[in-house]
């Protein structure tokens, strides 16, 4: 029988249209050129993943193969890992719906995530092309999954970073709030806008004074197949509600939310202390190249990023 396997997907359909050094996914940031996604997949395949899903635009797809999927393809051949694409695109909507003229914007991450229905069949890993993890919440979320029963259903987890290490010196970021009962079970996630540090800590932009010890949502869960088919059903009441809203967005942390609220699911939250790494603001960019020499420099990662697969 064959050992049960797991995939990473990879939330990268925001890269632009025009690939350069202006796309914050594509920026290096390695000592050896890698970018922040490179980190990423490295992590996940020494954890244990063994397939790879790149979600895009088919807009960007010949560009993102040749700058990214040809090169992550030919490494990850000869150690067995699969890589595989699916594509979120604005069209991509239930029979009964079109959509409409102005909108622009993307459908969200729950949009997104949908678009695997037809490649992803195991359990799963979501991240953000652009966000830096650390190695801990790989292996957390992959040993999570492996002890679930076969056949799980609503069963899920998420990595919980500590809001003081989350924040940029540059200016307000978005995060989810997390609140959580005795036992490490999900409760609730709040979006919280324009977060900024204080003197004292930090503080949403509504003044609310925040802890930074406070857990939040970097967008890192860990799901099984049986979300799909949620998502999608859930997608059809979004748009019941907000085809007309050029600037709504179908999220995965609201939906979380949601279920949580009506005990349509469980969640567990898996803390880690490392170190968020991201690229909300161009001044980021150099703190964010010095942190990766260091972490070389400590021997977390080898110079040769791919050296110790």
């Amino acid at each position: 029988m064959k050992a049960q396997e797991y995939a990473l997907v990879i939330l990268a359909a925001g890269i632009g249209s025009r690939f350069g050094g202006g796309v914050k996914q594509l920026k290096q940031v390695g000592p050896s050129g890698e970018i922040i996604m490179d980190y990423s997949i490295h992590d996940a395949i020494q954890a244990g993943f063994r397939k790879i899903v790149f979600i895009i635009r088919k807009d960007i797809e010949e560009d993102f193969r040749e700058v990214i999927g040809s090169r992550m393809e030919a490494l990850c051949r000869p150690l067995g890992v699969e890589i595989a694409y699916a594509f979120q695109e604005l069209e991509d909507l239930p029979a009964a719906y079109a959509c409409p003229a102005e909108r622009k914007k993307p459908w969200g991450t729950g949009h997104a995530l949908l678009a695997c229905r037809d490649v992803l069949r195991e359990p799963f890993v979501v991240i953000n092309a652009d966000d830096y993890y650390g190695k801990k919440a790989f292996g957390s979320l992959l040993e999570f999954l492996r002890q679930l029963p076969e056949n799980s259903r609503g069963r899920y987890c998420m990595a919980g970073f500590r809001l003081g290490n989350t924040l940029s010196d540059y200016g307000g970021v978005t995060r989810g709030i997390c609140m959580t009962d005795g036992l490490g079970n999900l409760q609730q996630v709040r979006e919280t806008r324009n977060i900024v540090k204080t003197p004292g800590g930090a503080a949403a932009g509504t003044g609310e004074p925040l802890d930074l010890n406070s857990c939040v949502s970097m967008n890192m869960w860990g799901f099984t197949p049986d979300i799909l088919p949620v998502l999608e059903e859930r997608f059809q009441d979004f748009l019941a509600e907000n085809l007309r809203e050029p600037q709504s967005e179908f999220l995965l942390p609201v939906l979380i939310d949601r279920m949580l609220a009506e005990n349509a699911a469980s969640v567990q939250m898996l803390p880690t202390d490392d170190q968020w790494f991201g690229m909300t603001f161009r001044e980021d960019i150099p703190a964010v190249v010095e942190a990766f020499r260091e972490l070389v420099r400590q021997g977390v990662y080898e110079a040769g990023l791919y050296d110790d697969l």
